[in-house]
Protein backbone atom coordinates (compact mmCIF):
# COMPACT_ATOMS: atom_id res chain seq x y z
CA UNK A 1 0.00 0.00 0.00
CA UNK A 2 1.50 3.57 -0.82
CA UNK A 3 1.57 5.92 1.90
CA UNK A 4 -0.04 9.66 1.60
CA UNK A 5 1.34 12.20 3.55
CA UNK A 6 -0.06 15.39 3.62
CA UNK A 7 2.68 18.59 4.08
CA UNK A 8 2.25 21.67 6.90
CA UNK A 9 3.62 23.90 4.65
CA UNK A 10 0.32 24.64 3.00
CA UNK A 11 -1.33 25.81 6.58
CA UNK A 12 0.95 28.72 7.07
CA UNK A 13 -2.13 30.94 7.88
CA UNK A 14 -2.43 27.66 11.05
CA UNK A 15 -0.51 26.70 13.98
CA UNK A 16 1.47 23.16 13.75
CA UNK A 17 -1.25 21.89 15.84
CA UNK A 18 -3.96 23.19 14.20
CA UNK A 19 -2.73 22.08 10.64
CA UNK A 20 -1.83 18.42 12.35
CA UNK A 21 -5.35 18.19 13.14
CA UNK A 22 -6.48 18.75 10.27
CA UNK A 23 -4.85 16.36 8.20
CA UNK A 24 -5.48 14.01 10.34
CA UNK A 25 -9.01 14.26 10.34
CA UNK A 26 -9.23 14.30 6.70
CA UNK A 27 -7.70 10.71 6.93
CA UNK A 28 -4.02 10.93 6.18
CA UNK A 29 -1.67 8.58 7.94
CA UNK A 30 1.36 10.82 7.48
CA UNK A 31 2.49 14.46 7.77
CA UNK A 32 5.60 16.41 6.18
CA UNK A 33 6.51 18.85 8.98
CA UNK A 34 7.70 22.81 7.27
CA UNK A 35 11.14 22.88 9.23
CA UNK A 36 10.59 26.64 9.30
CA UNK A 37 8.51 29.46 10.84
CA UNK A 38 5.48 29.34 11.46
CA UNK A 39 5.81 25.36 12.39
CA UNK A 40 8.71 23.12 12.98
CA UNK A 41 11.59 25.69 13.17
CA UNK A 42 13.91 23.26 14.71
CA UNK A 43 16.13 26.17 16.32
CA UNK A 44 12.57 27.13 18.20
CA UNK A 45 11.54 23.56 18.95
CA UNK A 46 13.43 22.92 22.09
CA UNK A 47 13.55 19.02 23.99
CA UNK A 48 10.20 19.04 25.81
CA UNK A 49 8.47 20.69 22.75
CA UNK A 50 9.51 17.74 20.35
CA UNK A 51 8.39 15.27 22.83
CA UNK A 52 4.92 16.79 23.00
CA UNK A 53 4.91 17.06 19.35
CA UNK A 54 5.78 13.94 18.69
CA UNK A 55 3.33 12.28 21.85
CA UNK A 56 0.59 14.18 19.71
CA UNK A 57 1.41 12.96 16.36
CA UNK A 58 0.80 9.46 18.07
CA UNK A 59 -2.34 10.48 19.67
CA UNK A 60 -3.49 11.51 16.15
CA UNK A 61 -1.98 7.85 14.70
CA UNK A 62 0.26 10.14 12.12
CA UNK A 63 3.88 9.37 11.04
CA UNK A 64 6.11 12.13 9.97
CA UNK A 65 6.95 11.34 6.57
CA UNK A 66 9.49 13.87 5.46
CA UNK A 67 11.05 17.36 7.58
CA UNK A 68 10.80 19.97 4.55
CA UNK A 69 14.09 21.82 5.00
CA UNK A 70 13.93 23.82 2.18
CA UNK A 71 12.77 27.51 2.50
CA UNK A 72 14.23 29.19 5.52
CA UNK A 73 12.12 32.40 6.32
CA UNK A 74 13.20 32.61 9.65
CA UNK A 75 16.34 33.83 7.89
CA UNK A 76 15.56 35.06 4.78
CA UNK A 77 13.02 33.56 2.18
CA UNK A 78 11.83 30.57 0.21
CA UNK A 79 15.66 30.09 -1.03
CA UNK A 80 17.90 32.44 0.68
CA UNK A 81 19.84 31.96 2.56
CA UNK A 82 21.29 29.15 -0.01
CA UNK A 83 24.21 26.37 0.04
CA UNK A 84 26.10 28.67 -3.01
CA UNK A 85 25.11 32.44 -1.45
CA UNK A 86 28.52 34.19 -2.34
CA UNK A 87 28.33 35.12 1.56
CA UNK A 88 30.04 32.35 3.47
CA UNK A 89 28.45 33.71 6.58
CA UNK A 90 24.89 33.40 4.54
CA UNK A 91 26.12 29.62 3.45
CA UNK A 92 26.97 28.71 6.91
CA UNK A 93 23.15 29.80 8.12
CA UNK A 94 22.01 27.54 5.65
CA UNK A 95 24.58 24.84 6.84
CA UNK A 96 23.68 25.03 10.58
CA UNK A 97 20.13 24.93 9.47
CA UNK A 98 19.82 21.85 7.75
CA UNK A 99 22.23 20.29 10.85
CA UNK A 100 19.20 21.29 12.96
CA UNK A 101 16.80 19.34 10.69
CA UNK A 102 18.83 16.55 10.47
CA UNK A 103 18.30 16.40 14.57
CA UNK A 104 14.42 17.47 14.43
CA UNK A 105 14.37 14.45 11.95
CA UNK A 106 15.49 11.98 13.99
CA UNK A 107 13.38 13.00 17.35
CA UNK A 108 10.65 12.74 15.05
CA UNK A 109 11.34 9.41 12.84
CA UNK A 110 11.30 10.95 9.81
CA UNK A 111 13.64 8.87 7.58
CA UNK A 112 14.15 12.19 5.47
CA UNK A 113 14.52 15.67 5.21
CA UNK A 114 13.95 17.58 1.82
CA UNK A 115 16.64 19.95 0.42
CA UNK A 116 16.51 23.03 -2.12
CA UNK A 117 19.21 21.69 -4.95
CA UNK A 118 21.74 24.45 -4.29
CA UNK A 119 19.64 27.46 -5.34
CA UNK A 120 18.70 29.86 -7.65
CA UNK A 121 21.65 31.22 -9.97
CA UNK A 122 19.73 34.21 -11.31
CA UNK A 123 21.39 37.30 -10.40
CA UNK A 124 25.02 35.16 -9.48
CA UNK A 125 27.74 35.45 -11.40
CA UNK A 126 28.44 31.53 -10.58
CA UNK A 127 29.27 28.86 -13.52
CA UNK A 128 26.81 26.03 -13.36
CA UNK A 129 30.40 24.39 -12.21
CA UNK A 130 31.42 26.35 -9.30
CA UNK A 131 27.93 26.51 -7.75
CA UNK A 132 27.53 22.61 -8.06
CA UNK A 133 31.25 22.18 -5.91
CA UNK A 134 30.19 25.28 -3.22
CA UNK A 135 26.47 22.59 -2.58
CA UNK A 136 28.57 20.14 -3.19
CA UNK A 137 31.00 21.37 -0.10
CA UNK A 138 27.72 22.04 1.90
CA UNK A 139 26.28 19.15 1.71
CA UNK A 140 30.08 17.37 3.06
CA UNK A 141 29.31 19.24 6.08
CA UNK A 142 26.13 18.08 7.16
CA UNK A 143 27.23 14.29 5.97
CA UNK A 144 28.94 13.17 9.24
CA UNK A 145 25.17 14.30 11.18
CA UNK A 146 23.15 12.46 8.11
CA UNK A 147 25.00 9.22 9.02
CA UNK A 148 25.27 9.44 12.62
CA UNK A 149 21.43 10.36 13.10
CA UNK A 150 20.91 7.94 10.40
CA UNK A 151 18.87 10.55 8.09
CA UNK A 152 18.34 10.86 4.37
CA UNK A 153 19.02 14.23 2.73
CA UNK A 154 16.63 13.98 -0.27
CA UNK A 155 17.97 16.74 -2.86
CA UNK A 156 14.72 18.35 -4.73
CA UNK A 157 15.34 19.24 -8.13
CA UNK A 158 13.33 22.47 -8.96
CA UNK A 159 12.53 24.73 -11.80
CA UNK A 160 14.92 27.90 -12.06
CA UNK A 161 17.70 25.78 -9.58
CA UNK A 162 20.76 24.86 -9.94
CA UNK A 163 19.56 21.46 -10.53
CA UNK A 164 16.27 21.61 -12.35
CA UNK A 165 15.99 17.88 -13.53
CA UNK A 166 16.48 14.44 -12.36
CA UNK A 167 19.12 14.41 -14.97
CA UNK A 168 20.89 16.92 -13.54
CA UNK A 169 20.44 15.37 -10.05
CA UNK A 170 22.08 12.39 -11.07
CA UNK A 171 24.93 13.77 -12.77
CA UNK A 172 25.71 16.02 -9.33
CA UNK A 173 25.37 12.58 -7.46
CA UNK A 174 27.44 10.81 -10.12
CA UNK A 175 30.06 13.91 -9.63
CA UNK A 176 30.68 14.48 -5.89
CA UNK A 177 28.46 11.80 -4.11
CA UNK A 178 28.99 8.10 -5.69
CA UNK A 179 27.63 5.46 -3.97
CA UNK A 180 26.61 7.84 -1.25
CA UNK A 181 23.28 6.44 0.41
CA UNK A 182 22.69 9.19 2.76
CA UNK A 183 22.46 11.94 -0.52
CA UNK A 184 19.37 11.00 -2.40
CA UNK A 185 16.93 12.36 -4.28
CA UNK A 186 13.49 14.10 -3.77
CA UNK A 187 11.12 13.39 -6.45
CA UNK A 188 8.95 16.01 -7.45
CA UNK A 189 6.25 14.39 -9.21
CA UNK A 190 5.47 18.15 -10.84
CA UNK A 191 8.91 19.81 -10.67
CA UNK A 192 9.72 16.96 -13.52
CA UNK A 193 6.90 17.69 -15.21
CA UNK A 194 7.41 21.27 -15.33
CA UNK A 195 11.33 20.43 -17.26
CA UNK A 196 9.86 17.93 -19.41
CA UNK A 197 11.04 14.73 -18.11
CA UNK A 198 8.46 11.42 -17.76
CA UNK A 199 8.19 11.42 -14.03
CA UNK A 200 6.90 8.06 -14.40
CA UNK A 201 10.36 7.04 -16.58
CA UNK A 202 11.94 8.96 -14.05
CA UNK A 203 10.90 6.37 -11.17
CA UNK A 204 11.37 3.23 -12.97
CA UNK A 205 14.99 4.25 -14.31
CA UNK A 206 16.28 5.89 -10.31
CA UNK A 207 14.78 3.71 -8.52
CA UNK A 208 17.25 3.21 -5.87
CA UNK A 209 17.63 6.99 -6.17
CA UNK A 210 14.26 7.98 -5.11
CA UNK A 211 13.98 8.76 -1.17
CA UNK A 212 10.73 10.47 -0.88
CA UNK A 213 8.48 11.75 -3.74
CA UNK A 214 6.16 14.96 -3.24
CA UNK A 215 2.96 15.35 -5.39
CA UNK A 216 1.07 17.73 -7.10
CA UNK A 217 -0.79 18.61 -10.13
CA UNK A 218 1.07 21.08 -13.05
CA UNK A 219 -1.06 22.72 -15.91
CA UNK A 220 -0.82 21.38 -19.67
CA UNK A 221 1.72 24.61 -19.81
CA UNK A 222 4.04 23.18 -17.66
CA UNK A 223 4.55 26.80 -15.66
CA UNK A 224 5.61 25.64 -11.92
CA UNK A 225 2.15 26.64 -10.21
CA UNK A 226 1.16 23.66 -7.78
CA UNK A 227 -2.28 22.89 -8.54
CA UNK A 228 -4.81 20.28 -6.41
CA UNK A 229 -4.60 16.39 -7.72
CA UNK A 230 -7.31 16.81 -10.01
CA UNK A 231 -6.82 20.29 -11.90
CA UNK A 232 -4.27 20.03 -14.37
CA UNK A 233 -2.39 17.59 -16.76
CA UNK A 234 -0.38 14.86 -14.26
CA UNK A 235 -1.62 11.52 -15.11
CA UNK A 236 -1.28 10.04 -11.16
CA UNK A 237 -2.49 6.31 -12.54
CA UNK A 238 0.79 6.15 -14.69
CA UNK A 239 2.90 7.46 -11.19
CA UNK A 240 1.24 4.92 -8.82
CA UNK A 241 2.11 2.46 -11.35
CA UNK A 242 5.37 2.81 -11.75
CA UNK A 243 6.13 3.21 -7.78
CA UNK A 244 4.46 0.23 -7.73
CA UNK A 245 6.72 -1.13 -10.14
CA UNK A 246 9.81 -0.48 -8.47
CA UNK A 247 8.22 -1.36 -5.21
CA UNK A 248 8.34 1.60 -3.49
CA UNK A 249 7.95 1.52 0.34
CA UNK A 250 8.66 5.10 1.47
CA UNK A 251 6.11 8.19 1.54
CA UNK A 252 4.14 10.07 -0.93
CA UNK A 253 3.73 13.62 0.41
CA UNK A 254 0.89 15.85 -1.12
CA UNK A 255 2.36 19.55 -1.22
CA UNK A 256 0.04 22.39 -1.82
CA UNK A 257 1.80 25.29 -0.33
CA UNK A 258 0.02 27.97 -1.88
CA UNK A 259 -2.64 27.04 -0.49
CA UNK A 260 -2.98 29.14 2.27
CA UNK A 261 -6.44 30.16 2.57
CA UNK A 262 -7.76 26.60 1.78
CA UNK A 263 -5.70 24.58 3.17
CA UNK A 264 -7.70 22.21 4.77
CA UNK A 265 -10.22 22.19 1.65
CA UNK A 266 -7.72 21.41 -0.50
CA UNK A 267 -6.09 18.77 1.10
CA UNK A 268 -9.73 17.05 1.49
CA UNK A 269 -10.39 17.38 -1.91
CA UNK A 270 -6.87 15.82 -2.89
CA UNK A 271 -7.50 13.08 -0.93
CA UNK A 272 -10.56 12.13 -2.05
CA UNK A 273 -9.24 11.98 -5.79
CA UNK A 274 -6.70 10.16 -5.13
CA UNK A 275 -7.90 7.06 -2.98
CA UNK A 276 -9.38 5.12 -5.95
CA UNK A 277 -6.13 5.29 -7.70
CA UNK A 278 -3.89 4.83 -4.77
CA UNK A 279 -6.09 1.60 -3.61
CA UNK A 280 -6.00 0.43 -7.38
CA UNK A 281 -2.37 0.40 -7.94
CA UNK A 282 -1.73 -0.79 -4.61
CA UNK A 283 -4.19 -3.72 -5.40
CA UNK A 284 -2.54 -7.08 -5.48
CA UNK A 285 -1.39 -8.36 -8.78
CA UNK A 286 -2.70 -11.41 -10.34
CA UNK A 287 -0.38 -14.66 -10.92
Amino acid sequence: MIRVAFSTNAFKKNTLAEAIAAIAAIGYRGVELMADVPHAYPHALDAGERTELKKHLATLGLSVSNINAFTLFAEGDTYHPTWIDADPAKRDIRIRHTLDCIDLAADMDSPTISLQPGGPLIGSDLSRGDAAIRFADGLRQVLPRAHQRNITLAIEPEPGLLIQTAAEYLEFKTTFFHDEPAVRMNCDIGHLFCVEEDPADVIRAMPREIAHVHLEDIGENRVHQHLTPGKGAIDFPSIFAALDDIRYSGWVTVELYPYETTAAGVAAAAWNYLQPMLQMASAPRRP
